[in-house]
């Protein structure tokens, strides 16, 4: 039985790309959550007037990759302390959020940033914690972005840091 998670750190180009090389993951699709409008384009996210945030949609398998583990992946991948922004990406629709799903993951990911706070992991995480109303998939050209576009002068320059970042510190959570 598989489960779901929805996060959002940035561009959903970037998010897509680390989480697809963690094992236990069965299916990562970008969209778009935490808006206002029904039935968004990429294009009216972009401009910032719909309210959502570009988002993945991840689908697991819990009996191989945990919900929190999901969660420390996340963490590690973007900067959560910068409020509406995502290295050269600005604007509310690049925020950082996790949309749980049900009242576990919310208490969970409220556990997890507890954590890292009282650690002194980061200081001041602004990570939106909302509930999942709805995901709308983004237009098929989004989808497996980096896979199909990796010289792209975008995803040339932001993504593989982000791989890199996820092979050194969460090398035991990745596909063989």
């Amino acid at each position: 039985m598989t489960e779901q998670a929805t996060v959002a750190g940035g561009c959903f180009w970037c998010v897509e790309a680390a989480f697809k090389r963690v094992r236990g993951v069965e299916r990562v699709v970008s969209g778009y959550c935490g808006g206002r409008v029904e039935d968004p384009t990429y294009k009216a996210v972009c401009q910032g007037t719909t309210g959502h945030a570009e988002a993945v949609q991840i689908t697991y398998d819990p009996e191989l990759i945990g919900y929190e583990d999901l969660l420390k992946v996340f963490f590690e991948i973007h900067d959560p302390t910068t409020e509406n922004r995502e290295g050269p990406d600005v604007g509310s629709q690049y925020r950082s959020g996790v949309y749980y799903h049900d009242e576990k993951q919310r208490e969970t990911v409220e556990g997890y940033i507890e954590q890292l706070e009282t650690e002194g992991v980061y200081d001041g995480i602004v990570t939106e914690v909302a509930p999942l109303e709805t995901f709308y998939e983004a237009e098929k050209r989004h989808q497996d972005y980096y896979e199909k576009n990796p010289n792209q002068p975008y995803c040339a320059m932001q993504i593989p840091p982000k791989l890199e970042k996820l092979e050194s510190k969460h090398a035991d959570k990745l596909r063989g």
